[in-house]
């Protein structure tokens, strides 16, 4: 059983991490304006990487050597997120339509569940299976309500499911890494980015000619530098410390009841940033999905 601060410590965590999470999507739609996905990637996790090794090396965070502890969960965890899930969600993302990458993603919670009840042999409890089953049809109904548009893109359904199944596995991996804190596996998770979005980001350049565009990018364009900014330290730092420090304290299970909050975050911001319109099918999806992480999260 979860003690009470324990319980809301993890779930403030959990909720904060979401609706950053959330917000970072105002940014994005602006920065892939004017650079390539993998452009927006390689920037946002070399700024993160370089500002979470800063804050390490004036033991703002504490991280300690790796000498005599098992590095394997480390390697894991730092895989399936983010190398794996944002390579699904990115390709997934760019070859089918927001309501089907929606629809597909809105599925995390439910993979977290079963990938936790097969990997850690934790049951979720019935209120908790309640919970996400709500919250997951409210996602569905606020994606769905936006578009109908449907692609039928076998290879983009199937980097959608690549970026589903690596999310739950990242988010078991995180529980079997108990050797290492939360800052050490952001830490990891930070380098792996930097070092596979990096690089692709460079080769996508040096195909154009244009490495000496993207190394100056941030400095030309104020709109990039906001979203590498905004994704680098808040989504990946900040996003990435609370998100693992949410299932340390609250488990897979209950930590997954929350990934619907950053559907309503990005429906909401849209509606007051952007000017998009919010219709009664996304009304009854954010009550939905605020009500499912409720009854997920409720004490008996």
């Amino acid at each position: 059983m979860v003690a009470k601060r324990e319980l809301w410590v993890g779930c403030l965590c959990a909720a904060a991490c979401e609706a950053i999470f959330g917000l970072s999507y105002l940014f994005t739609k602006d920065a892939t304006d004017a650079a390539s996905p993998l452009a927006l990637l390689g920037w946002r996790f070399a700024v993160a990487f370089a500002a979470l090794g800063l804050l390490a090396a004036v033991r703002a965070v504490k991280v300690a050597p790796l000498r005599g502890r098992p590095v394997g969960p480390l390697v894991a965890v730092a895989l399936a997120s983010p190398v794996c899930y944002f390579v699904g969600e990115t390709y997934g993302i760019a070859r089918t339509t927001a309501s089907e990458s929606g629809a597909f993603l809105s599925a995390i919670p439910v993979a977290c569940l079963v990938a936790s009840s097969l990997l850690l042999g934790k049951k979720p409890t019935r209120r908790q299976v309640a919970g996400i089953a709500v919250t997951l049809a409210g996602a569905l109904a606020t994606v769905l309500a936006a578009s109908r548009a449907v692609s039928f893109s076998a290879t983009g359904y199937a980097f959608l499911a690549l970026a589903v199944a690596a999310y739950s596995l990242y988010a078991v991996f995180v529980e079997k890494a108990s050797a290492f804190n939360g800052a050490e596996i952001a830490l990891a998770m930070l380098g792996a980015g930097a070092a596979v979005f990096g690089t692709l980001a460079l080769a996508e350049a040096a195909r154009g000619g244009g490495v000496r565009d993207l190394l100056r990018l941030p400095l030309e364009n104020r709109t990039f530098l906001r979203a590498v900014l905004f994704q680098g330290l808040g989504s990946s730092v900040l996003g990435f410390l609370l998100s693992n420090l949410a299932i340390a304290k609250i488990g897979v299970n209950r930590t997954a009841s929350f990934i619907g909050v950053a559907t309503a975050v990005a429906i909401l911001s849209g509606v007051a940033f952007l000017g998009e319109t919010f219709t009664i099918a996304q009304t009854v999806g954010v009550v939905l999905i605020v009500a499912g992480v409720y009854v997920a999260n409720r004490r008996a």
